[in-house]
C-alpha cells in the first residue's frame, strides 16, 4: 500500500502534497467566480481560517479570465474546477490556475485531452482526476455495480488517458457520500498507484451529521496513513469546512493548529460550570493559530491527572480551583479567578 510517505510529490503553486509533506487543507468557493471582489473576499476569509489550497468553479470563459485578477489578490494556490470543456481548462491554466480538477473522460476525446495535458505541462500545473460515486459512467456500473472496484477502475482509466499523453503530474480523488464505500475505494486505490490522494466524504450534508461523517471517513483514512490533501465538504458557507478539517487532522494526530480544548464530561462531583467555562475559553482563544492544548476540568479529584497532557489547564472545586501547568498544580485560587488566570497563562505561553 502506498501511504503518505510513499506517494509522489505534486506541487500546487507553492504547496507540495504527497511524499510525506504535511496534509494540506483545502476548500472551495461558493461565490460566482466572475464576481472577483466577492470571490477574493471569501478566499481571504478562508486563508484566515487556515485554508492552504482553494478551488473555484470555471463554467464559462469569464470565469477563466477572472482567475488572473483573483490570483493577484490572494496568497494561496487557486484550483480550477472544470467539466466537459478543454477550452475552459486551457484558458484557466493560461490565466494562472495552479491546478485543474477534471475528468479526462468527459473532456471530449484524445485530441482534446492532449491539448489540456500539453497546456498543463507547459505551465507546471497538476491535474486532479476526480471520481465521484454518484456520477460513475453507466458502462462501469454495469460491469462492476455501484462498488469501490468500479470507482477505482474508473480512476485508473482516467489516469491512463493522461499517462498516454506522457502526463503524470496527477492527484487522485475517489469520493462518495457513503462512508464505507469511500474508505474501501481509497484503500483499494492505494494498492494500485502512488499518486497523491485528495480525500474527503462528498455530499456529506450539513450540521453535526455531516461533521461526524467527514470525521469518521477522513479520520479513518488518515489513521491508515492515507491522504495527502483534505477537503471537508459541508453544505453552506465554506469557512466551517476549514475549521472541521483542522479538527480532524488534530484528532488524528496528523497536524496541529490552534487551541485544542479538552474538558471533562462532568459528573456528580462537578462544582463549577464546565460547559460555560470551556465555551468562554474557546471564544477567547479562537484567534490563536499556534498549537496549544488547554484543559478545563470540573473537579480536583481527576482534573490534574486528566489535564497532564495539556499545556495548561484549570480544575474546579467547591468555590475554589487550581491552575495546572505541565500536569502539575501550580496555584490554588478562588473560583472566580480561574478563567482570568488561565487566559493570562495562555498569553504567557504565546
Amino acid at each position: 500500500m502506498y501511504t503518505r510517505e510513499h506517494t509522489s510529490v505534486v506541487h500546487i503553486g507553492k504547496v507540495a502534497v504527497g511524499g510525506g509533506n504535511p496534509v494540506a487543507v483545502q476548500s472551495m468557493t461558493n461565490t460566482d467566480t466572475r464576481d472577483v471582489d466577492a470571490t477574493v473576499e471569501q478566499i481571504l476569509r478562508l486563508e484566515a481560517r487556515g485554508c492552504e489550497i482553494v478551488r473555484a468553479s470555471v463554467y464559462d470563459e469569464e470565469c477563466a479570465h477572472a482567475f488572473a485578477r483573483i490570483k493577484e489578490r490572494i496568497h494561496i494556490p487557486l484550483v480550477a474546477d472544470i467539466h466537459f470543456s478543454d477550452k475552459l481548462a486551457i484558458a484557466a491554466v493560461e490565466n494562472g490556475a495552479d491546478k485543474l480538477r477534471l475528468n479526462p473522460g468527459n473532456i471530449g476525446g484524445e485530441d482534446k485531452v492532449r491539448k489540456v495535458a500539453d497546456a498543463a505541462r507547459a505551465h507546471g500545473v497538476p491535474i486532479r482526476v476526480g471520481v465521484n460515486a454518484g456520477s460513475l459512467e453507466a458502462a462501469m456500473q454495469a460491469a462492476h455495480g455501484h462498488t469501490a472496484q468500479a470507482m477505482v477502475n474508473s480512476a485508473m482509466g482516467e489516469i491512463a488517458i493522461l499517462e498516454k499523453q506522457g502526463f503524470d503530474n496527477i492527484v487522485v480523488s475517489l469520493k462518495a457520500s457513503n462512508v464505507p464505500l469511500c474508505l474501501e475505494a481509497y484503500r483499494l486505490m492505494a494498492q494500485h498507484c502512488a499518486y497523491p490522494l485528495h480525500i474527503g466524504i462528498t455530499e456529506a450534508g450539513g450540521g453535526d451529521n455531516a461533521l461526524i461523517k467527514s470525521a469518521v471517513g477522513a479520520g479513518a483514512l488518515l489513521l491508515d496513513g492515507l491522504g495527502d490533501t483534505l477537503r471537508v465538504s459541508l453544505t453552506g458557507a465554506p469557512e466551517p469546512e476549514v475549521d472541521a478539517a483542522w479538527s480532524i487532522l488534530r484528532a488524528s494526530g496528523v497536524r496541529r493548529r490552534g487551541v485544542e480544548i479538552i474538558s471533562c464530561p462532568t459528573c456528580g462531583r462537578t462544582r463549577i460550570n464546565v460547559a460555560a467555562l470551556a465555551a468562554q475559553v474557546e471564544q477567547a482563544t479562537c484567534h490563536i493559530t499556534k498549537p496549544l492544548k488547554v484543559a478545563v476540568m470540573g473537579c480536583v479529584v481527576n482534573g490534574p491527572g486528566e489535564a497532564k497532557e495539556a499545556d495548561v489547564g484549570i480544575a474546579g472545586g467547591d468555590g475554589r480551583g487550581v491552575l495546572i501547568k505541565g500536569g502539575e498544580v501550580v496555584r490554588t485560587m478562588a473560583e472566580e479567578e480561574l478563567l482570568p488566570a488561565l487566559l493570562a497563562e495562555i498569553d504567557t505561553l504565546l
